[in-house]
């Protein structure tokens, strides 16, 4: 996480109280006659916060897809990209303020509003920073030696600084959902395989490629023993940007690509670890950065896919990739919302658009919010951005605050499953200020994820198989629509 956030993007403020009382006036077009074939179920988040998430009337499905409203078509048969799933970053700060901030019962209830599939938001993929990021209770690696110190062979790795926080949470999040991905990244190496032996800054010394590599592999094995599987692993946090302020490296194109040709990706295969290997994980302004590794006929071959962040570019970088690699998966792992951001309107529109309906357009297999969870002075911080938000807030005096990020989120994480596939879909005419997604669930099920973007409601129409819903959305409004 950068600690200069770049002021154009218009990120997401947290709410202060809300209610879910629906308002049926402008919900609702002129139906046909008839009570239709079939029924869709819908969602609202209204900008302005009169709707959080909240349920709305059923959905007539009719016959015919004649109609006078703007349109668009879907092809369920025609599928795109599989979803893995949406969701946040268990950094230090956020399981230390779950752990220790919150009782037995406030616990157990921000964790089910967050990962149950049906009584919360059903948060399916978190980010795991291995070890400290710019928010812990402190700088630390797995290997954390003496000045002129080294072990090449990991034999006094650990993980038993998680041991406080994270993996207790973990595995109280397991068993609300067993199937959540967790994906690794990390900050920093231990400072004595760094040209600066420090944590802050610096880059891996080539000597320590091979150490660095049996690291990803006894963190994967650490984690496993305590029954985490760690489904994937980014192989550098950031790697364009380096800072003293709090644990980052340095890692150009070039270096990424021989430390996973040579040595992560062979590693991996002779130990029979099957964690996916992901690279880059840095902005959308720097496309190049992950086809240059990927252009390697020997490297591609170790990755599963590159991974984005959104504090610079735009978010069409990603299909550029895809034209280049079509083969390679493509995940979006970063970005957060702060106090630079005060319009919930605005900040709910420019999530939706860019983060969750632009990242899946554009072949994104995930997306992920930055911290889940961070008290209401945007800490414990270690370093970087002074004034980030959590997906959650949590108050000194353990009350929970279910900010931007969560309503955005959940209008993914909720019914879009593991294993969905985007379904091609036709777009509306930008006149019409209408952004759209579709997918295909696991179980048959359909989910849309429309965004009124627009200062007026609007009445849409949507066809598929022949048949055809109509809906009508407030302004600055999002609707998943589930059938």
């Amino acid at each position: 996480m950068k600690k200069r956030i770049f002021t154009y993007l218009i990120i997401p403020v947290f709410l202060l109280m809300f209610s879910c009382s629906e308002s049926k006036e402008g919900f609702e077009p002129p139906k046909p006659p008839g009570e239709g074939i079939d029924k869709a179920r819908v969602w609202v988040t209204s900008g302005a916060r009169n709707r959080l998430l909240s349920p709305g009337l059923d959905i007539a499905i009719f016959d015919g897809v004649e109609t006078s409203f703007p349109a668009i078509s879907i092809n369920f048969d025609d599928r795109l990209q599989e979803m893995e799933g949406f969701g946040a970053a268990l950094t230090g700060s956020s399981a230390w303020l779950i752990n220790r901030q919150l009782g037995a019962t406030q616990r157990t209830q921000l964790l089910s509003d967050l990962f149950h599939p049906d009584n919360g938001i059903g948060i399916s993929y978190l980010r795991l920073p291995m070890g400290a990021s710019d928010f812990s209770l402190g700088n630390y690696t797995y290997n954390d030696l003496p000045v002129g110190s080294t072990d090449p062979d990991q034999l006094l790795f650990s993980v038993d600084p998680d041991r406080a926080d994270i993996i207790p949470i973990l595995k109280e999040i397991l068993a609300i959902n067993p199937d959540i991905k967790i994906m690794g990244s990390p900050w920093s190496a231990p400072a004595w395989m760094k040209s600066n032996a420090a944590l802050g800054g610096g880059s891996l010394k080539p000597e320590w490629y091979g150490a660095y590599a049996l690291y990803f592999v006894k963190f994967i094995r650490a984690y496993q023993n305590e029954g985490i599987r760690i489904d994937a692993i980014t192989v550098q946090n950031e790697p364009l940007h380096t800072t003293s302020g709090y644990p980052s490296m340095r890692m150009e194109a070039a270096e990424q690509n021989v430390f996973v040709r040579d040595h992560l990706g062979p590693l991996f295969e002779a130990e029979g670890i099957d964690a996916k290997i992901i690279i880059y994980d840095h902005n959308w302004d720097q496309p190049d950065y992950p086809i240059h590794i990927l252009n390697d006929p020997v490297t591609r071959n170790y990755v599963a896919g590159s991974a984005f962040h959104a504090y610079g570019g735009d978010v069409s970088a990603m299909s550029q990739v895809h034209a280049a690699h079509p083969d390679k998966g493509l995940y979006f792992t970063e970005i957060s919302g702060g106090g630079w951001a005060t319009d919930f309107s605005d900040n709910l529109n420019w999530k939706m658009s860019n983060i969750f309906i632009g990242t899946a357009n554009n072949w994104s297999k995930n997306a992920l919010l930055w911290n889940l969870a961070l008290d209401s002075d945007g800490g414990p911080k270690n370093g970087g951005c002074q004034d980030c938000r959590g997906v959650v807030t949590i108050l000194s005096n353990g009350g929970i605050e279910k900010n931007v990020e969560y309503y955005a989120l959940g209008h993914m994480s909720k019914f879009v499953k593991p294993g969905a596939r985007r379904v091609k879909s036709t777009a509306f005419a930008s006149a019409e200020r209408l952004e759209s997604v579709a997918f295909l669930n696991p179980d048959g099920s359909k989910v849309l994820v429309v965004l009124n973007t627009g200062y007026a409601s609007k009445t849409f129409s949507v066809k598929f198989n022949g048949h055809r819903l109509d809906y009508t959305l407030s302004e600055r409004s999002v609707a998943t629509i589930v059938w």
